[in-house]
């Protein structure tokens, strides 16, 4: 595995790819990435995570058809991006129905965040580019992909070399405007 970055280093140059070369991707690359994803920690270890990896040409123009369409037509992006993967949440009744329902949180959206997470720093670290897409057609991403009922897409990364090594300055609030030490500010 490729560890030489310090987080740091990664948290500040991760940045969302959406231009990619058409270099082939290593399946063994994704599967770091999907093993970092799998070491992410969950609510009572419910480990809800799964991620489909989209390296055939014909499967991924059949799901794009049908996650990139109508209001989300502007995502349609993706399609050039040599491997899409989609997140799935399998869930759990313990943390997603009895928890939700104390608590009102879907414990399941907060562990895939975590997961994908750590799914794109990985793919950063291994010289990847990636992007966390959002906005899609959950209905069509089932639909193309023949999904039991168990399973709920919550997140789909393009993933590729990227095009460009760049990197954009980002614009984020100050620190002192986001972390307070024992009260509001």
């Amino acid at each position: 595995m490729h560890f030489s970055q310090s987080m740091m280093d990664l948290f500040q140059k991760r940045q969302s790819v959406r231009r990619f070369t058409d270099k082939p991707i290593e399946r063994e690359l994704l599967l770091q990435c999907a093993e970092a994803a799998r070491l992410a920690p969950s609510a009572e270890n419910s480990q809800p995570s799964r991620f489909i990896i989209i390296d055939d040409p014909e499967t991924k123009a059949h799901l794009t058809k049908h996650a990139f369409t109508g209001v989300f037509a502007a995502t349609r992006w993706a399609e050039k991006a040599p491997i899409l993967v989609v997140q799935l949440a399998k869930l759990d009744v313990l943390t997603n129905r009895i928890g939700k329902q104390i608590t009102g949180l879907n414990y399941y959206l907060i562990d895939s965040g975590i997961a994908g997470e750590h799914f794109v720093l990985q793919a950063h670290a291994l010289d990847l580019g990636a992007c966390w897409i959002g906005w899609f057609s959950a209905k069509g991403v089932k639909k193309a992909l023949k999904l039991p009922a168990k399973y709920r897409p919550v997140a789909m990364f393009a993933v590729g070399y990227p095009e460009s090594d760049n990197i954009r300055t980002k614009k984020r609030h100050d620190l002192k405007e986001i972390a307070w030490f024992n009260e509001v500010q």
